[in-house]
């Protein structure tokens, strides 16, 4: 996440000079200790949460656990990332309080500009995703156009909007309105709102209130007033991840002010120090429910201290990656997939099938961000443009359903007209064709090795159907007689198999994962260029996404 990126860096080569040592002295433990206080400190993390942190990491780096631990570095690392964990709330960490008679009420707070308004419509498009019925209501009546923009904001989420003054209702129905209002009280919009929500059996009620510019007494009594008049099950503090040194003392007097349950991170996408953000939990004591990773609806998922603490230590963040995928892709065109691939008949239309699910998971940069080890490759994730994936979809969508099939007939004029279908250059379409093939090469390579690329559920990949080919293998290389060769062999093929990133910083290496994750069949081949120059991307991408990001 880019509000943690220098973070991330500053651990990772914190954590190097450890690596070549086989026994820590405590002049290293100390060094190392130091520069992760100055790494957290530069990132605007509370001085007393920096202290406590640092104080408890060094205690117990210079105990047992790690003098008698087989590899030293990887026992300091895994102590930062279970100390870290604690810090962003490891046991307070909770769901949602749903009511147990509906509606659940759900209250935002926080400063203006945190995100609130945005947060409300991800919020109700999540729980709408989740199989409730939500229901915004705008309680801002402060903000200029802050109900218009809530109203926009619903009907990009397909959530009803209650509303103080008539506008257009955001799922295309009849406007929703609190009939004979045009400014209103807000209390009165709250208490009204629930009262509509019983009638019309929505389950949830997500209540957006007014802001300021900086906490004030009006500001805290207005939303006490409306607390009181819902009594709310639950009371969010939404804080922006990018705020500073400020969001301890902002989140201190929200919680003075109003008692909120839970906080969300906003704009973690954002490329200012979030550091601040990590000391909310520890110094309110209240959990952090979610946060929000991008521009996007779907840029919104639960918050777990764990996996949080380990897309800060590089370890990304791979249980995550795997739930999103289990909800969003078909199991059953998953094995179908991974039986055209080990086939040879994966075309160009399984691809675009392949493509439009890897969208429904969010953007290609919060995916991709998920995978161990990708801090070394930010710059390439940065430049990477999402339109991409848009061009190359208009390419396939440009072709005919023969073409799609089978692209070998798709010769010099063809290819001309596509190009000129899809709005791109014809250079543009040979590059695509070029790695569709070197793609559908190496997906029949792999899917005939037994235990290898294995993918996870819904991605395909061979454990979803694949298999061997009925004939005789080809003849295996024999192992080299030399013990010291054949030894290194080995841990060549033990560390290929485990995922490592070549030349990985931090600790990455040290992930708590399954291995070898897997994109949607084809995906990696088919949108990089097999074979290129430069670094290595980790080799659990594949080996041909490097040209996903134009090297």
């Amino acid at each position: 996440m880019a509000a943690f990126s220098s973070l991330t860096d500053r651990l990772s080569n914190a954590f190097k000079h450890l690596k070549s040592k086989g026994k820590l002295s405590e002049a290293d433990i100390d060094g190392t200790i130091r520069e992760i206080r100055r790494a957290l400190l530069d990132a605007d993390v509370a001085l007393d949460v920096v202290r406590s942190f640092t104080g408890k990491v060094r205690e117990r780096a210079l105990g047992t656990e790690v003098s008698e631990a087989l590899n030293p570095a990887q026992q300091v690392v895994k102590i930062v990332d279970e100390e870290l964990t604690d810090v962003l709330g490891q046991g307070v960490d909770r769901p949602l309080n749903f009511a147990k008679n509906p509606p659940t009420i759900i209250m935002l707070a926080g400063l203006q500009g945190a995100g609130k308004t945005t947060l409300a419509g991800k919020l109700g498009y999540w729980l709408k995703d989740s199989g409730h019925t939500p229901l915004l209501v705008a309680a801002d009546l402060q903000r200029p156009n802050a109900v218009t923009q809530l109203q926009v904001v619903g009907e990009r989420a397909g959530v009803p909007v209650y509303a103080p003054e008539k506008g257009v209702q955001s799922d295309g129905g009849e406007a929703v309105a609190a009939p004979g209002q045009t400014s209103g009280d807000p209390v009165k919009v709250a208490r009204d709102s629930i009262a509509f929500a019983k009638q019309k059996l929505y389950d949830t009620v997500i209540i957006d209130t007014a802001g300021r510019l900086g906490v004030d007494e009006e500001l805290m009594k207005q939303a006490r007033d409306i607390r009181d008049a819902v009594q709310p099950n639950e009371i969010l503090f939404v804080i922006d991840a990018m705020i500073g040194q400020d969001a301890v003392k902002t989140a201190k007097a929200f919680d003075e002010g109003v008692d909120f349950t839970g906080v969300v991170l906003s704009k973690l996408d954002g490329d200012a120090r979030g550091g601040a953000a990590l000391s909310v939990a520890s110094v309110t004591g209240k959990p952090i429910l979610f946060a929000s990773t991008g521009e996007g609806l779907k840029d919104f998922e639960v918050f777990h201290p764990d996996r949080m603490a380990s897309r800060i230590l590089d370890m990304g963040d791979i249980m995550t990656l795997i739930e999103q995928a289990q909800k969003q892709f078909d199991e059953e065109e998953a094995r179908k997939a991974a039986a055209k691939i080990s086939e040879g008949s994966f075309g160009l239309d399984d691809f675009l099938d392949q493509l439009q699910q890897v969208r429904k998971l969010g953007s290609m940069k919060s995916l991709l961000g998920m995978i161990p080890g990708m801090a070394q490759h930010r710059k390439e994730l940065e430049q990477f443009d999402e339109r991409e994936i848009d061009r190359t979809e208009a390419i396939i969508r440009s072709m005919t359903p023969a073409e799609r099939r089978n692209p070998s007939i798709i010769n010099g004029s063809r290819r001309a007209r596509i190009a000129y279908g899809s709005g791109v250059t014809v250079s543009q379409v040979n590059a695509l064709l070029q790695r569709f093939e070197q793609a559908a090469k190496m997906m029949k390579r792999m899917s005939n090795r037994n235990g290898m690329g294995g993918g996870i559920p819904g991605f395909g990949g061979p454990s979803m159907g694949g298999g061997k080919k009925k004939g005789k293998n080809k003849k295996k290389g024999g192992r080299s007689g030399n013990p010291m060769k054949r030894e290194a062999e080995e841990k060549a093929l033990r560390d290929k198999l485990a995922g490592k990133a070549s030349g990985a910083t931090g600790g990455s290496a040290f992930a708590k994962k399954p291995q070898n994750p897997a994109l949607p069949a084809g995906l990696e081949q088919m949108m990089g260029n097999a074979g290129n120059d430069g670094a290595e991307l980790p080799p659990n991408l594949g080996g041909g996404l490097g040209g996903l990001f134009g090297r």
